[in-house]
């Protein structure tokens, strides 16, 4: 639930405060809403998330015996958690794949790859999809490997097509403004003084 909207640094400072405090649905909702907020600060919509967090925790100790529900029915019954989140959690706490999960990265590379029929209009529409026609088995990559690559390479906004070693096949190359990434010049030792 951190993570959205949120750098991967950002997210990960925030869970190790969180685990430093102690990250179970037990002392989530004993911790005081401004005292979490400081915690999981400066994740996006940090008030709502610290909310969503609260409301969580009780339900995951008066339902679930302090656990999460095993199914994507319980998860998206739980404040804060969409298909993305939920088919993410399957995956990650059960072990079971259920549906890709898709977040603006995962859509805004499928629509530039041309990876789906048509231009979806959101998240949902792409998974939907993305899904008709990606082999099951190969679910489980696809948010893994394209976060990462929408995060650093083909990003929103200036993407750096000229790192990227799918640039001559992409259908999207030169359709956004290209980030212009300097070479590196190369440093041979003679050129150095000491």
């Amino acid at each position: 639930m951190l993570s959205s909207q949120t750098k991967d640094q950002a997210n990960h400072e925030c869970m190790l405060r969180l685990k430093k405090h102690g990250l179970t649905p037990e002392s989530i909702v004993v911790t005081d809403s401004a005292v979490l907020q400081k915690l999981i600060y400066p994740v996006g919509f940090y008030k709502n998330k610290t909310r969503f967090i609260k409301e969580m925790s009780q339900i995951l100790i008066d339902q679930y015996g302090g656990d999460i529900p095993n199914n994507i029915e319980g998860l998206l019954k739980l404040p804060g958690v969409g298909k993305k989140m939920a088919h993410l959690c399957m995956r990650s706490a059960w072990n079971i794949v259920t549906g890709i999960g898709v977040d603006t990265h995962v859509h805004r590379i499928a629509n530039w790859l041309k990876w789906v029929p048509k231009e979806t209009k959101n998240p949902e529409e792409t998974r939907q999809a993305l899904e008709k026609w990606l082999p099951y088995e190969m679910w489980d990559e696809v948010n893994h490997m394209l976060v990462g690559f929408g995060q650093t390479i083909c990003t929103s906004r200036f993407p750096r097509c000229n790192d990227c070693l799918n640039a001559s096949i992409c259908p999207a190359r030169g359709k956004q403004p290209i980030r212009s990434t300097p070479i590196k010049k190369e440093v041979k030792m003679e050129d150095l003084e000491f």
